[in-house]
This record gives C-alpha cells, sequence and structure tokens, in this order.
C-alpha cells in the first residue's frame, strides 16, 4: 500500500520539477538536462562575461555558478562570476539567448556563442554564419524588428513557433 502512495508523491514532485525547467526552456535558451542546482544551464556553459572581453568566448566552469531569473551560468573565473552578480542583465544575451535573427522571423532558434555581435553593449547571438551574414546586412532592423517581436513571443512554447 505504501508504494501506492509514494509513487504518486514521485510523480508529482517530478513534474512540478520539469515543468519549472520546460517554463524556462520557452523564454531561454537552455541547454538539456540541469545543473547541480537543479536548473537549466545558459548560454551551454559559456560564461557571458567573456563574450564582452572582445576575444573568443571562454567555456565556464560549474566551480562558478551564479543563476539569475531560474538559469543558472557558468563562469570562467571568481572575477568573472562577481562582475555578473553585480549586474547580470548587462551580461545576459537578448531574446534569452535564442537568435536575435530567429526572433525577427518570428522563431527561437539556437543562439551559438560562435557568431555574436554586441551592439550598444547588448549581446546578440546568431544561429550559424550564414544567418550571422544575412544580419549584418541590416542590423539595425534586424534588431529593431526582433524586438517587436519578442514581447509576443517570449512565453509562447518553441514547437508553437
Amino acid at each position: 500500500m505504501k508504494l501506492n502512495v509514494v509513487l504518486p508523491t514521485l510523480a508529482t514532485a517530478a513534474a512540478l520539477t520539469l515543468s519549472t525547467a520546460a517554463f524556462a526552456a520557452d523564454e531561454y535558451n537552455v541547454a538539456n538536462g540541469l545543473t547541480l542546482n537543479g536548473q537549466p544551464l545558459g548560454l551551454h556553459g559559456t560564461d557571458p562575461v567573456s563574450m564582452f572581453n572582445g576575444a573568443a568566448p571562454v567555456l565556464g566552469d560549474a566551480t562558478y555558478t551564479s543563476s539569475f531569473d531560474g538559469v543558472d551560468y557558468y563562469f570562467a573565473s571568481v572575477e568573472a562570476q562577481a562582475k555578473f552578480d553585480a549586474d547580470p542583465e548587462a551580461f545576459l544575451p537578448q531574446f534569452g539567448g535564442f537568435c536575435a535573427f530567429g526572433v525577427f522571423v518570428g522563431k527561437k532558434l539556437d543562439g551559438d556563442v560562435r557568431y555574436a555581435d554586441i551592439v550598444d553593449g547588448k549581446l546578440y547571438l546568431f544561429v550559424n554564419a550564414a544567418i550571422f551574414e544575412k544580419y549584418l546586412e541590416d542590423r539595425e532592423g534586424v534588431i529593431a524588428g526582433a524586438n517587436a517581436k519578442w514581447a509576443d513571443i517570449v512565453n509562447t512554447p518553441i514547437r508553437d513557433l
């Protein structure tokens, strides 16, 4: 009899835990699976502060983990983590880390840190080199269009776009 009580309780707990991750996955581009903190991982583990240093993006280390809005981010150093913790929104990619051109066309596509641009101190990611080149043809138009669309799709599940 106890097994009948325990299984539904475990199932409910699992559903609640996974639903939190599912909501975050719709608003943020996160890696599959959860971190040791039980939250989704943002930027595929890349240190967001490193994106603003002018060099190649640096993979973070789980030793230096900070959470923001239900998503974990990894950092390459305690100094980078401290910068992020002081002002997270200054380092987070726009559109939850989804491809800015994808948002411009009403989709949530994976943002790849290898194809990134910083405009007016804001980080924009793109899905691949071809899309990044297309974006470069009209930076201002793509960013303005993506900003206009984001409010309408931010809470829309990816599968519904």
